[in-house]
């Protein structure tokens, strides 16, 4: 008998494949009898490896052509990481699993001399050194913190970006912990950063199962790789960023956890500089996780965020 296939759409990084094949490989063991393909698609956002992601279009670029290959019949369903996919979805199209959340939160990784690691934390970095990352989220937070720090734009995959740090670009580089551990480079994170200190980006270390809404047969087989507490928190996250329309200009985190029952989310909105710093928390019942998300957002818009937007957007 012929087995029936699907093909998953994916980006062609070795993260974005990793993540793919850990979904065909759960597929797979569910329903031995698919013949689970994998569909490569190179999106604007890894054409572009020069040019900050702000400057350029920010999340939207790197599911856009991946989206346009499900709706044409190329694919069956795309795996996201979470961080990546806008809050806007096309007409046709939802999420519809989010799986396990890996840890949300970022990692410190420093430089490596004679055989050991020259700084062990973010406490320990020099005054004015010099730190590598993407993220404005992340650059308003540690600039927060430490005004004196050099905050460098750090494109590329994690094994070029840990190859630029060995090469002394920097002193140490911040990178999401749950793509440094699924690339097996766990070994070089010295330092996982308190969500106290970096609060992660939405969805951060969760992945997204997207696909077609009409499509019965994969919207079923993908609720049996859906995991509750994550889709709960993910989804309040999102809402947040949803209210606030955040682009890719604005340093934006927010992480949801339930914990005692409850869903207790945190979000901020920051300047890039790092000077202002917009941030609070919300707790309540799981059912309403997205409506929570949506009361952060509006509370922190409040108390001085819609500024920081307004300006941003020149609005």
């Amino acid at each position: 008998m012929t087995k029936r296939k699907i093909v998953i759409a994916t980006r062609g990084s070795k993260l974005a494949l990793w993540q793919a094949e850990w979904i065909k490989a759960q597929i797979e063991e569910i329903e031995p009898e698919l013949d689970v393909g994998l569909n490569k698609i190179k999106t604007t956002g890894d054409k572009i490896v020069d040019v900050p992601l702000a400057q350029v279009g920010g999340k939207g670029l790197f599911v856009k052509e991946i989206e346009e290959a499900i709706l044409r019949g190329e694919a069956d369903l795309a795996v996201h990481s979470m961080k990546d996919v806008p809050t806007d979805l096309p007409g046709g199209l939802h999420l519809s699993s989010i799986t396990k959340r890996e840890d949300p939160r970022d990692a410190f990784i420093a430089q490596i001399q004679n055989s050991k690691f020259k700084i062990q934390n973010f406490n320990e970095l020099p005054q004015g050194a010099n730190v590598g990352t993407s993220s404005l989220r992340r650059i308003c937070q540690l600039l927060n913190k430490r005004p004196d720090l050099t905050i460098t734009q750090l494109r590329g995959n994690v094994d070029t970006r840990i190859k630029k740090l060995d090469e002394g670009l920097f002193d140490a580089i911040i990178l999401a912990a749950a793509g440094v551990k699924r690339l097996g480079h766990a070994d070089r994170i010295t330092e996982k950063l308190d969500t106290n200190l970096c609060l992660p980006a939405i969805g951060q270390g969760a992945v997204g199962l997207e696909c077609r809404v009409d499509d019965e047969f994969i919207n079923s087989l993908l609720a049996r790789l859906d995991h509750e507490e994550t889709s709960i928190c993910v989804r309040a996250e999102r809402a947040f960023l949803k209210i606030l329309e955040g682009g890719c200009q604005v340093p934006i985190g927010a992480f949801a956890r339930i914990a005692d029952g409850r869903v207790v989310i945190e979000g901020l909105v920051g300047s890039v500089n790092g000077k202002t710093l917009i941030r609070d928390r919300v707790e309540g019942m799981p059912q309403d996780a997205e409506s929570l998300g949506e009361v952060l957002a509006e509370k922190l818009l409040a108390e001085g965020a819609k500024e920081i937007l307004d300006k941003v957007y020149g609005r």
